[in-house]
């Protein structure tokens, strides 16, 4: 048997024999053959369980494993300095640096990819780990199963979980498109650009532009037939077919060439990614249940508590309806319950970007556009169906990455001052853009508040970043972000920091965000350090801050020097009557304002009479509710507030 060419195969088995133990139908037979036909590879499946609870009492932290720190000089391959090189962060210095974690307050850890990548491509390195060769086989440079195992078993013994970054929508730059069918890559000009005659264009055989019929090979006269493809064969630098094998066949892939408008739909979910990243076919049955085998079997082997999905937009609804579901159903047949899927859908359209969440079929335009729907998802695969474990509903993903929120008020608000209203109107539409249910199976809480909040990530520049490309701080920078941090670990939903963030990292653009967080010091005395520690220990105490209900007190559309409550935005989370706490923010760069206008006050549901403590300030301001539990705040510029009930106080937070 060609051990590499039937590894999904082994795979499946090792897994059904998993799932038949947990069913009570030992099957130790089977197992063990899958080990003996996986050569080397430990196949032994990880002792799973539910680690979480409730994700919205997490805080989670996402790492580039590349840059975090370098455990183990043993696979450290083609390291260099370089931004876009190999830096040789693995997961054994992640490891080692879970203490570190552990005191800024961490509850969960988002690890970059784990899969084997092309190693390096066009003078850039995959050490971010989102160019996938092999998807069953190990990144060499971050370590073995053995050392991914450790970190995840470190991380539980600290009561931390741990996500896995998948890639489903596409492969690494693993083939080129043969245009002129002479059996090499190519990079050329064609037509003359003369009158009457064909158009000059430049054509680059690994990164053609789109053509909605599929990438064209060129004849004498012009374009004739679909380009075949062909798999670079490069072991030194990992362009090699893919595997399992099923990705070695052309029709896998949607072939359609490089994305020139990311407002097409056809291109948006059909086209490479810029770069040459190949588009995969998720439509098609083999390769949903394919990844499903891949991601699944992998949760098996290291008990992770969750995945983060990429490029959620760039695939159709219905595969992760199926993906999702079927996930879900397998692991928690083998104990592992409340497993967290939250996508990256990298966009401030808040539709598009809530769409991923609902459970109405066809969940948006896309979705219509490209076909979604449940009685032909469900049907024969012939018809276009791919029967499931279960019959597919309109589940899907637990969470997203709240892109809108990034943009329209870390980046307009906290950042340029803009008016607060936008906080507001964002927070309105969450009823109607995301999922109100909960999933079957899933982490019991309605994605609409559950939402990955952020500042910080890897795709885009730092919110401390100056310089081409940036607004210019209309206030000081480390006061903005410090002010927007308490907005990020009071607000409803799960926050999300980005390693550096602490450590006042300020890099621009990839690869400029994707600092080496060992040049920090690892410093736990940073402002930024001892600020989110701060914050992270206020959250943890006060359980209205993580499971809360939310609602917006003041917002203002006003933001001039004169306007008595410009850039005041203010939220309850919780009950007057039971856990409560009350979130103020000045986000004027030069003016204290007030939570009133025009001799009215905020009015909150708060019993008049009743104390709240500020317990971010050094003297522990109080405030006493009036009428109609009417309370004026007053804060100086770029600051904030978080009053608790004096009753409620925790002495030592």
């Amino acid at each position: 048997m060609d051990r590499r060419r039937s590894r999904l195969s082994l795979w499946r088995t090792a897994r059904a024999a998993a799932l038949a133990r947990a069913a009570g139908a030992a099957s130790l037979a089977l197992l063990a053959a899958a080990c003996a036909e996986l050569d080397e590879e430990p196949t032994r499946s990880a002792s799973l369980g539910a680690h979480a609870s409730d994700w919205r009492e997490e805080i989670i932290y996402q790492v580039l494993i590349d840059r975090f720190a370098d455990g183990d000089a043993g696979n450290n391959h083609r390291v260099s300095s370089a931004p876009g090189r190999w830096h040789g962060g693995d997961w054994k210095g992640l490891e080692e640096g879970l203490p570190y974690l552990e005191a800024l307050g961490v509850t969960a850890l988002w690890i970059s990819p784990i899969v084997k990548n092309v190693d390096t491509d066009a003078g850039v390195d995959g050490y971010h780990g989102y160019w996938t060769q092999d998807f069953t086989e190990l990144n060499p440079h971050f370590g073995d199963l053995a050392s991914l195992r450790r970190l995840v078993a470190s991380a539980h013994d600290r009561g931390m979980k741990v996500i896995l970054d998948v890639v489903t929508n596409h492969v690494g730059q693993l083939f080129y498109y043969d245009i002129n069918e002479n059996g090499q890559p190519d990079g050329g000009v064609h037509g003359s650009g003369e009158d009457g005659r064909r158009q000059l264009e430049a054509v680059n055989e690994y990164d053609p532009e789109f053509d909605p019929r599929g990438v064209q090979a060129r004849r004498p006269f012009g374009k004739s037939r679909p380009a075949p493809i062909v798999f670079r064969h490069e072991p030194a630098t990992n362009h090699l077919p893919p595997q399992p094998e099923l990705f070695q066949d052309p029709e896998v892939y949607n072939r359609k060439g490089r994305i020139l408008d990311f407002e097409d739909v056809d291109q948006l979910v059909h086209g490479d990614l810029p770069g040459g990243l190949k588009d995969i076919d998720t439509s098609r049955c083999d390769v949903k249940r394919a990844m499903v085998d891949v991601f699944v079997r992998w949760a098996e082997l290291t008990d992770v508590d969750g995945f983060r999905i990429d490029t959620l937009k760039h695939v159709e609804h219905e595969f992760w309806r199926y993906f999702t579901q079927n996930v879900r159903l397998q692991l928690a047949a083998m104990g592992k319950t409340d497993f967290f899927m939250f996508g990256e859908a990298f966009d401030g359209k808040d539709d598009l970007v809530g769409s991923f969440t609902k459970h109405e079929v066809p969940a948006h335009p896309h979705d219509e556009a490209l076909g979604g729907d449940l009685e032909r998802e469900n049907g024969d695969e012939a018809e276009g169906g791919c029967p499931g474990a279960a019959p597919i509903t309109g589940d899907s993903v637990d969470s997203v990455l709240y892109f809108p929120q990034l943009y329209r008020v870390f980046h307009d608000v906290f950042r340029d001052a803009r008016a607060t209203r936008r906080i507001e109107e964002l927070w309105d539409a969450r009823a109607l853009n995301y999922g109100a249910e909960p999933n079957a199976n899933g982490i019991g809480v309605p994605p609409l508040k559950a939402l990955v909040n952020f500042i910080d990530n890897h795709d885009v520049p730092r919110f401390l970043h100056v310089g081409p490309g940036a607004s210019p701080f209309k206030a000081d920078p480390e006061a903005a972000l410090k002010n927007a941090l308490l907005f990020l670990f009071t607000e409803e939903g799960i926050p999300c920091l980005y390693y550096g963030t602490e450590q006042g990292f300020s890099g621009g653009d990839d690869p400029a965000n994707r600092e080496d967080l060992w040049e920090s010091g690892y410093d736990t005395e940073h402002p930024l350090f001892r600020w989110i520690q701060r914050l992270t220990a206020l959250r943890k105490g006060y359980q209205a801050l993580t499971v809360g209900e939310q609602r917006v007190r003041w917002s203002t559309e006003r933001t001039g020097e004169g306007d008595e409550d410009a850039g005041i935005f203010a939220f309850e989370r919780g009950e007057p009557d039971g856990d409560y706490a009350l979130v103020v923010l000045n986000t004027h760069p030069r003016k204290q304002s007030a939570t009133r206008f025009n001799g009215a006050a905020m009015e909150t549901g708060l019993t008049r009479g009743t104390v709240l403590v500020d317990v971010l300030s050094p003297e522990k301001k109080t405030y006493r509710a009036g009428a109609n539990g009417a309370v004026t705040v007053k804060l100086p510029p770029v600051s904030g507030a978080l009053l608790i009930p004096e009753d409620q106080i925790i002495h030592g937070l």
